[in-house]
């Protein structure tokens, strides 16, 4: 077994190939994220207080039901933090990949724990449908309207690992949605103050109900592939496989595999069959080296078989695994 397994010796080629993948083992979060994750956890803590408690005195279930999806996104916070840190921790003789994939879990668990807050809010809002209340609007405009400065905030500090961490783009979602629906709760309530219709309330919240859904859905989607290692959505596999059985030497590729081993890393193994012989350590190197700049793949094991004396190769059909 001839391991390709390559080190990041070159953070700062200047040459992306437009992919949006993240180069080298390094895992950002921990240290990009960390901050992010432990002020975005006081302020909604901090604002969940408040907000309940405002809640109960201007007789608002709205801003009740947001303070307990805010709670949730407390816990989904948390979370997703544990499981940065953990991403980083060295492997052991047990966990050989270290503790990456806890991102994946995160992300899952994230997505699950928005489902339920969703739910809550959905079950209440058709209550509510059936059943206005009157709601004391000057107070939960001026709480939802704080509720919006704290997730907008929140949400920022993830902005930039969106794209490239699932586990923060969960983060980033939760505050995102919370900021939206604060935002709907100060519209309805200056409708309410308009108006005086009850009404606008529960179906302001069903839209919001509908938006966040949609973005938990693809979270969920996304989270579920990670966790069945399906390919990552940016690398195509014809591509992969193409690239390897094109290296010169290499008559067949078989057993090939692409899997993400956290929200940021990607790893490869393959069999490539080389009736020449080994090409040596310097043709394994290059191959790790591009695999990495195409592909975003950094961790690449590849196994060279020369299979010269006419036998078949072992695990030469796709269907073994």
């Amino acid at each position: 077994m001839s391991g390709a397994h390559h080190h990041d010796h070159h953070q700062d080629h200047g040459h992306d190939h437009g992919h949006t993948h993240d180069h080298g083992h390094h895992d950002h979060a921990p240290t990009d994220f960390g901050r992010a994750f432990a002020i975005g956890i006081i302020l909604n803590t901090s604002f969940v207080a408040v907000e309940g408690t405002y809640g109960i005195i201007s007789g608002s279930m709205a801003l009740v039901a947001d303070a307990g999806h805010n709670l949730s996104d407390v816990l989904g916070l948390v979370i997703a933090w544990g499981a940065s840190v953990l991403s980083a921790r060295p492997p052991s003789a047990r966990f050989t990949y270290g503790f990456k994939s806890s991102s994946i879990l995160a992300a899952l668990g994230n997505a699950s724990l928005l489902l339920v807050a969703l739910g809550a809010i959905l079950v209440e809002t058709i209550r509510r449908l059936f059943h206005p209340e009157p709601v004391a609007a000057g107070p939960v405009m001026i709480v939802a309207a704080i509720g919006i400065v704290i997730n907008a905030i929140t949400a920022m500090m993830f902005m930039r690992g969106r794209h490239h961490d699932l586990n923060v783009r969960g983060a980033y979602l939760h505050m995102a949605a919370d900021a939206a629906v604060s935002a709907g709760v100060v519209v309805a309530g200056l409708a309410i103050m308009l108006t005086g219709a009850q009404w606008i309330d529960p179906v302001t919240s069903l839209l919001i109900v509908i938006v966040i859904a949609r973005g938990t859905w693809g979270l969920l989607k996304d989270s579920v592939k990670m966790g069945l290692h399906g390919v990552p959505s940016g690398i195509d596999m014809g591509k992969v496989r193409t690239f390897l059985s094109t290296q010169p030497g290499v008559t067949a590729v078989h057993d090939l595999h692409v899997w993400p081993m956290s929200t940021t890393e990607t790893a490869l193994t393959a069999h490539l069959v080389m009736p020449g012989g080994h090409p040596g350590d310097k043709f394994l190197d290059h191959l790790a080296h591009e695999l990495e700049d195409d592909f975003g793949i950094g961790h690449a094991t590849v196994q060279v078989e020369t299979c010269g004396d006419g036998r078949v190769c072992a695990l030469e059909s796709e269907a073994v695994v």
